[in-house]
């Protein structure tokens, strides 16, 4: 489940200009606290070693 806070706090701090949320209000009250943290495998670790080859 994606609905964390980090995850929010993430889009709110990555928009440049303009931030547009459609959400209910009750998801979002639910994301600001939801403060469990999910490990996400992005692969980062693996392509940052292919680039130093």
């Amino acid at each position: 489940m994606l609905l964390t806070r980090n995850l929010l706090y993430t889009a709110l701090t990555r928009a440049k200009e303009l931030l547009i949320v459609i959400s209910n209000k009750n998801i979002i009250d639910f994301m600001i606290q939801n403060v469990d943290i999910k490990k996400r495998n992005t692969g980062l670790k693996y392509k940052l070693e292919e680039l130093k080859e």
